[in-house]
């Protein structure tokens, strides 16, 4: 968050940690985990946290780095999200069982840390926060998100006990949001399994009495995102951020055919209360863009800027600055009636290998980049 660390997640074992500024190698952790490192999230100006395909999430302290903190289990596949409740001080992580499991950081000893199975779903690809922690959005490989409205992590989910806000062109039903407790499928083998399963419905939800005033806690909609070009086939969700705001979610969709790409924004429709009977549809279509489909079957990471004015998306060897217009305007000024195309600002272009992921700098005007051969390329304007 203070900007003085670059850390970078390595497909071996590997974390690399770099001095963004004078672009200095500062450590590499040779063995942080057993397998893949997949996402790296700060807690703070100094704690850390990993996660793997060897199932468990450590933490790591940049004042020791010598040894982990801890290290946790309780996933039993690939663990590829982790996010940090900075309201409860909440650790949420989730990964290709099906599962977001929460743990209580502050009360880790060297026997493990305190955790609860959270949610359960099939399929499941990526799971956010919005930056006021208020609702989780959860992608899926058979192309669903999921939104958790009026979130409450201390609140124990049981099947039948969500409630359901109904959706604008699907419905959910109990095979595909399964008990905290239960083992459901997984998504084994390719990140971006197809979609076999055909629209679910729903049926057998109960819909507990609402709390006054508003939807009751951890509301969910299910919805399938539209879009371009993609309205009859199923689309895996590869790719999930939100606005730094909260105005928005940026999506990264890839059709079952494999030969498309699309980015595309959506902004939050928040309204006066809903009922659980009401329809509702919280997110809007707004702006997109098609993508180069290089590296198929790898996953490209987007991103927005700090001011969300700016979107930074891996384009075959480089990456793309793309804006809502030609002036890098705010999202809520220029909001269009009907989606419009995402306007390319610029091209970056200095790796010899597939873009697979991209970060602005949360304090500087400096972007960085990852390609799959393992060069990281750092980028800042000339004044």
């Amino acid at each position: 968050p203070c900007r003085s660390v670059l850390t970078v997640a390595c497909e071996q074992t590997e974390v690399l940690l770099f001095d963004p500024i004078s672009s200095k190698h500062i450590k590499t952790l040779s063995e942080a985990h057993e397998d893949c490192v997949n996402n790296i999230r700060f807690l703070d100006n100094r704690l850390f946290a990993t996660c793997s395909d060897d199932t468990t999430i450590a933490l790591w302290d940049l004042r020791k780095l010598n040894t982990k903190v801890c290290t946790l289990h309780g996933h039993t596949s690939w663990v590829k999200n982790i996010e940090y409740d900075t309201n409860t001080r909440l650790l949420v992580t989730s990964g290709f069982d099906g599962n977001v499991i929460i743990w209580d950081t502050n009360r880790c000893t060297e026997d493990g840390c305190p955790h609860k199975k959270f949610f359960h779903t099939r399929f499941l690809m990526r799971m956010r926060l919005t930056p006021d922690c208020s609702k989780m959005l959860i992608s899926t490989s058979s192309g669903y998100l999921l939104i958790l409205h009026d979130l409450d992590l201390n609140k124990s989910l049981e099947v039948g006990s969500y409630p359901i806000l109904r959706a604008r062109r699907t419905t959910v039903s109990s095979s595909d949001i399964t008990s905290p407790g239960s083992s459901g499928p997984r998504t084994i083998g390719s990140p971006c399994p197809q979609n076999d399963s055909g629209p679910p419905s729903e049926k057998h939800m109960s819909r507990p009495s609402q709390r006054e005033g508003g939807s009751p806690r951890n509301s969910l909609e299910v919805l399938t995102p539209e879009v371009p070009g993609e309205r009859d086939r199923g689309n895996c969700i590869t790719s999930l951020q939100l606005h730094p705001k909260g105005w928005a979610t940026l999506l990264r969709c890839s059709s079952n055919r494999d030969d498309q790409e699309w980015t595309c924004v959506y902004e939050f429709q928040e309204g006066a209360p809903v009922r659980p009977v009401s329809p509702r549809c919280s997110l809007r279509l707004t702006h997109c863009i098609e993508e180069a489909n290089v590296g198929r079957g790898y996953i490209k990471e987007l991103c927005f800027s700090p001011d969300g004015r700016m979107i930074s998306s891996p384009h075959g060897f480089g990456i793309r600055l793309l804006g809502f217009d030609a002036h890098c305007s705010e999202l809520v000024d220029c909001l269009p009636k009907e989606a419009s195309p995402l306007k390319e600002i610029r091209s970056l272009y200095s790796h010899k290998d597939v873009v697979l992921t991209t970060k602005f700098s949360p304090t500087h005007c400096q972007i960085a980049s990852g390609c799959l051969s393992g060069r990281v390329s750092l980028y800042q304007p000339k004044f």
